[in-house]
């Protein structure tokens, strides 16, 4: 029962990221693409997360943790970029 939920997690998060990655690369603005980046970022953290339950490594979760921290920093950055106030 577990692994039918984790396939169905898994198949809807990597369709999130197809359908971010067509709006990162057709995106007609900036902000469009900063969002599609942060989206793209949160179904990664998810997918690592789930990796880190499959393969029983804790230390997945360390990654994890600090991939999101950079991922937020990095919107932040170029939201003040965009916002011209960098």
């Amino acid at each position: 029962m577990v692994d039918t939920i984790l396939t169905v997690a898994v198949a809807i998060i990597l369709l999130s990221i197809g359908l971010t990655m067509i709006r990162f690369v057709k995106g007609k603005t900036s902000v469009d693409r900063v969002i599609a980046f942060d989206v793209m970022s949160i179904a990664s953290i998810a997918l690592i997360g789930i990796l880190a339950y499959v393969t029983q490594r804790i230390i997945y979760l360390d990654v994890a943790i600090v991939y999101g921290l950079l991922g937020f920093l990095a919107v932040i950055i170029i939201a003040k970029y965009l916002e011209k106030s960098l």
